[in-house]
């Protein structure tokens, strides 16, 4: 066993124990908004062994891939779980007001006991509103970038302006998307798809654009004309593009729709219970939206990025993951 694999085996598990011991005990009646010097001093090695157990584990380089998957999985999960015990620790043990800042173990509690209500607020939101958003702002800007490419007049007129339109702020989009579209998911809807047309018309324009010369000139031997080269050689070139613009797009769809819900919806969402329940002081309920919000977008990123390498697992970029 190597010097950092031992390291990694005494700290790691250290580290572990130390916070979820440290966690639990700050919940005693004697420590709960009264710890001393010495639930902190415990705090601060339990933290350093986690800081250094993390960089040792990060450092790690096995040769198989399913190596390199578990230490890039582990070291997220690792660190994780030890902000989560360490701010359950500092809240509880130093008596933070539940308003300013709830505890992970109330948020977590709340999350369960609202089961049916975020349940609601996950339909109306991402299934209703951001995800037919995600879809039409993503064909529609793939599509209008293989017309721009097509016609390259109207590219290097478009392009610019999409460059300056994609910095439109949300909170004036959603307004008058509201105002259109009237309060319920469809104007949502259509906020989310502003905000995913021109990330995917930049990245898809950009792959449409990178294909050599070389590889262009060979279609043309063929006599490809230009829907063959565009399906043959132009779309699998940009997949890598394609698939960065949908990636990003995974999480400001969601973004997009909570932000939207801000200006008017039917009494159901994400967006909507934050504001409501941030006015009433309910910390732990916006937390568990906020958590359900951070499972969502990130379930919605990892599936994106399981398709991308599945379809572009013979790309050069991709080989090395």
């Amino acid at each position: 066993m190597t010097h950092r694999a031992a390291r990694i085996a005494l700290l790691g598990p250290a580290a572990l124990a130390g916070g979820l011991a440290l966690a639990l005990s700050v919940h005693r009646p004697g420590l709960a908004g009264q710890a001393g010097a010495g639930i902190w001093f415990a705090a601060a090695l339990v933290w350093l062994a986690a800081t250094l157990a993390a960089r040792d584990l990060a450092a790690l380089t096995p040769r198989s891939p399913t190596g390199r998957r578990a230490v890039g999985l582990a070291v997220p999960l690792h660190f994780g779980f030890l902000v989560l015990v360490l701010w359950e620790t500092v809240v509880v043990g130093a008596g933070v007001p539940a308003v300013l800042m709830p505890p992970p173990s109330a948020v977590a509690a709340r999350f369960a006991a609202a089961g049916p209500v975020l349940a609601s607020d996950f339909v109306q939101t991402c299934l209703k509103a951001a995800l037919p958003g995600y879809a039409i702002g993503c064909l529609s800007g793939l599509a209008v970038a293989i017309l721009a490419d097509r016609v390259p007049g109207l590219g290097r007129g478009l392009l610019p302006v999409a460059d300056v339109a994609s910095a439109l702020p949300i909170v004036g989009i959603a307004p008058i998307m509201v105002m259109w579209f009237g309060f319920d998911w469809p104007s949502k809807a259509a906020v989310v798809a502003v905000m995913t047309f021109f990330p995917m018309l930049v990245q898809a324009g950009a792959g449409l654009a990178a294909t050599g010369r070389i590889e262009r000139d060979l279609m043309r031997t063929y006599a490809a004309g230009y829907g063959r080269t565009l399906l043959a050689l132009r779309l699998p070139t940009a997949l890598p593009f394609i698939f960065t613009a949908l990636k990003v797009n995974a999480t400001l769809a969601l973004i997009g729709a909570i932000v939207a819900e801000f200006f008017g919806t039917p009494i159901v969402g994400m967006g909507f219970r934050i504001s409501i329940e941030a006015a009433r002081l309910s910390l732990d309920m916006v937390w568990a939206e906020i958590a359900l919000a951070a499972l969502a977008g990130s379930a919605f990123y990892g599936l994106v990025a399981l398709i991308e390498r599945a379809t572009t697992g013979w790309h050069p970029a991709m080989r090395g993951r």
